[in-house]
């Protein structure tokens, strides 16, 4: 063996051993409850029972019953909690990268108080979601909400607006939007700041437009991190519960595939099922991240 190879196995052997004990971490906190929860949805595992627990294999995925419970393919609740997920995770992840990278190209420019503005606009992501939701809950109350009241009085609109309940979604998307454009914000300001400067310099000598080095520029060098920080978004947004919970709990109009998951397994006390749903919407997450991954990757290959 040559030492070059030598070196590179050896390289390899460190670096197991230095992950191994992350890897032995999360076999414990994740992978055993996930097989766990896997095993779970096979089963008609009840809340209240869990001694009298039956294989039942793909009745909570697949069955039709006459009770008026089905399985979870079969339920139109899923489908609709699906639905809503999805165009919650669409809208809110494209608006947050939106505004985030509007923010972050502001933040980036010298001027004068930026550190204390810097500091502003991560105020809405240190607050805990329990807590700016709630805040916001009470914001866009129909009758007492300061919301409706600076709206009236610009003359926006001539009656209160029933947030909460005639615009569910809306609501959630505008809190959600709010609470997490500074996290898109920080990772997009962090790419910028390693850009070099001499790009920049070279595009201001020959007189290139801001908008021409933007797009030919400053925006196919941060993509990267742009693709890191809307994955962690669209993981978190799949993944949607205390912000939608806290504003609408378990309305049909807002309800996302964790709050669906949570009905099942707490008020209706079937765990199998829940798992069965719990199980559904981890593949859900991990087929559409391996997706974008791959969009990502042959488009930065493209490049």
């Amino acid at each position: 063996m040559s030492d070059r190879a030598w070196l590179t196995t050896r390289r390899k052997r460190d670096a197991w051993l230095f992950l191994a004990p992350m890897l032995v971490v999360l076999a414990v906190v994740a992978a055993w409850p996930l097989l766990r929860t896997i095993w779970l949805s096979f089963t008609d595992t009840d809340l209240l029972k869990l001694d009298q627990a039956r294989w039942i294999g793909t009745e909570n995925f697949l069955s039709h019953k006459e009770d008026g419970w089905h399985g979870v393919l079969a339920d139109p609740q899923w489908w609709r909690s699906v639905k809503n997920t999805l165009v919650f995770t669409v809208v809110t992840v494209s608006i947050e990268t939106t505004l985030g990278l509007v923010i972050a190209l502001v933040l980036h420019r010298e001027f004068r108080g930026r550190g204390l503005v810097r500091a502003a606009v991560l105020i809405p992501w240190a607050i805990p979601t329990i807590v700016s939701a709630k805040m916001w809950s009470w914001m866009l109350n129909d009758q007492f909400g300061i919301v409706n009241h600076l709206l009236m009085s610009l003359g926006l609109i001539d009656r209160p607006l029933a947030w909460t309940t005639d615009l569910l979604m809306t609501s959630v998307v505008i809190v959600d939007v709010w609470k997490t454009t500074p996290f898109m914000a920080l990772l997009i300001l962090a790419a910028l700041q390693m850009l070099p400067k001499e790009c920049y310099e070279a595009a201001q000598i020959d007189g290139v437009h801001p908008l021409k080095v933007f797009w030919r520029v400053t925006l196919p060098l941060v993509r990267p991190a742009l693709m890191v920080a809307v994955i962690f978004r669209a993981l978190d947004a799949l993944r949607a519960f205390d912000v939608i919970y806290v504003l609408n709990g378990s309305a049909e109009q807002s309800r996302t595939m964790s709050i669906y998951v949570r009905q099942h397994l707490i008020e209706f006390h079937r765990l199998g099922y829940g798992s069965a749903a719990s199980t559904l919407l981890f593949f859900i997450i991990t087929l559409l991240t391996i997706l974008y991954i791959s969009i990502g990757r042959v488009r930065l290959e493209a490049d």
